[in-house]
C-alpha cells in the first residue's frame, strides 16, 4: 500500500538561513517520502536568489517582504502574515525553519498558530545574552518554545535545550548543514566574483577576509572597525584585507571613509556564496562577527577572529578555532 509523500514547507529568508537549508532540500527532493516547498520571504532579496541558484533549487513560493527603511517590526510582521497565508493555504504536514532570522520566527508562529509541527534546525545555540546577538538570540529562544523537533549541531546545544525543559526525545544531534554546503561549494567553485581578485591565487601576499553587519555594531562600533583596518593595512603593507560589504547603507557609511585610498584593502560588493566560499579557502585568517562564519572558516582550516562580546559557539572557543 503506497502514501503520499509528506509535504515539508522550508521556509527561509536571508541567505546564511538558504545556505544552511540547500543540503536539507536536497536531501528532501531526493527522497520519495517528502516533498519539498520552499517558501521565501526574501529578506535578503538578491543574495537569497544567488544561493537558490547555485543549489538549483527552485521555490514554491517567494513573498518578496522586503521594503526600503522598513523596521524590525514591520518585517516580522509582514513575514507572519505571509507565511501564516502561505500555511493555511497549503496546509503542509510539517513546517522547518533554520536558525535565528526574524523569518525564522515568523515561520515557526505561522505554523504554529495554524496548529502545524515546526522542525528546527540548528536549533540549542544561546550567547546567554538576550540582546547579543540582536535580535537573533531572543528569536531562537522564541522559535525553541514554538518547536516540536530541535535539530541541534553539537552536544553542547542539547545541553542548553534539555536545561531549558525541552524534552531529551525531541532533540536529534545532527551536526552543522553549512558544512556540508559548504564542502559542496567549494568542489565547484573556483572563481572569487570580482576582476580586483583575478590574480588572487598568485599573489604572495597574505590575505585578511572582513565580514561585518550585526545590527548591535552599527554606529560608533562598525566606524571602530573601520578605523582600525585602516590601521592595520598601514602597518602592514604586505597584507591583503579583502572586504565583502554587506548591502546595509549602514555598514558601508561606517567603513568606506575609513579604507578609502588604502591599496592593500579591497572593498567589494557582496559576494555569490560560491565565491565568497573560494575566498575563504584562500584567506589566510578571517575576522568576522557573523555566526555561519564562525563554523564555515575552522571546516577550511582558517583561524576566525570574532568582533562580538559573545558567541554561540564556545564549542569553537574550546577547540582553539575561533
Amino acid at each position: 500500500m503506497s502514501h503520499s509523500p509528506l509535504t515539508v514547507m522550508v521556509v527561509a529568508g536571508t541567505r546564511p538561513e538558504a545556505i544552511k537549508l540547500a543540503p536539507v532540500v536536497l536531501a528532501l527532493e531526493a527522497s520519495p517520502y517528502f516533498e519539498a516547498q520552499v517558501a521565501l520571504t526574501a529578506q535578503h532579496r538578491e543574495m537569497v536568489d544567488q544561493v537558490m541558484s547555485l543549489f538549483a533549487i527552485t521555490p514554491r513560493h517567494d513573498l518578496n517582504i522586503i521594503r526600503p527603511g522598513q523596521s524590525l517590526a514591520e518585517l516580522a510582521s509582514r513575514a507572519l502574515m505571509g507565511l501564516a497565508g502561505l500555511v493555511a493555504d497549503d496546509r503542509p504536514d510539517v513546517v522547518v525553519v533554520q536558525g535565528d532570522t526574524t523569518t525564522a520566527f515568523a515561520g515557526a508562529l505561522a505554523a504554529f498558530y495554524a496548529d502545524v509541527p515546526v522542525v528546527h534546525v540548528e536549533a540549542g545555540l544561546r550567547t546567554g545574552n538576550p540582546r547579543s546577538p540582536f535580535p537573533e538570540e531572543i528569536n531562537r529562544r522564541l522559535i525553541t518554545q514554538l518547536s516540536d523537533l530541535h535539530l541541534v549541531p553539537t552536544p553542547a546545544n542539547r545541553t542548553n535545550l534539555e536545561a531549558e525543559g525541552v524534552d531529551a526525545s525531541q532533540i536529534v544531534v545532527t551536526g552543522n548543514t553549512v558544512i556540508d554546503a559548504l564542502l559542496w561549494t567549494v568542489e565547484r567553485t573556483t572563481d572569487y566574483g570580482d576582476a580586483r581578485l583575478a590574480g588572487l591565487d598568485t599573489d604572495p601576499r597574505r590575505v585578511l577576509v572582513v565580514t561585518a553587519h550585526r545590527r548591535e555594531s552599527w554606529g560608533p562600533p562598525m566606524e571602530a572597525i573601520g578605523l582600525a583596518l585602516a590601521d592595520l593595512a598601514r602597518a602592514e603593507p604586505d597584507l591583503l584585507i579583502v572586504f565583502p560589504l554587506h548591502p546595509n547603507p549602514v555598514v558601508r557609511q561606517a567603513i568606506l571613509p575609513a579604507v578609502e585610498g588604502l591599496a592593500n584593502v579591497v572593498a567589494l560588493e557582496p559576494l555569490s556564496y560560491g565565491s565568497f566560499a573560494a575566498l575563504l579557502r584562500r584567506a589566510h585568517i578571517v575576522l568576522t562577527d557573523s555566526g555561519g562564519i564562525q563554523e564555515e572558516g575552522p571546516s577550511l582550516g582558517k583561524p576566525v577572529l570574532v568582533m562580538r562580546d559573545t558567541t554561540e559557539r564556545p564549542e569553537a572557543v574550546r577547540a582553539g578555532t575561533v
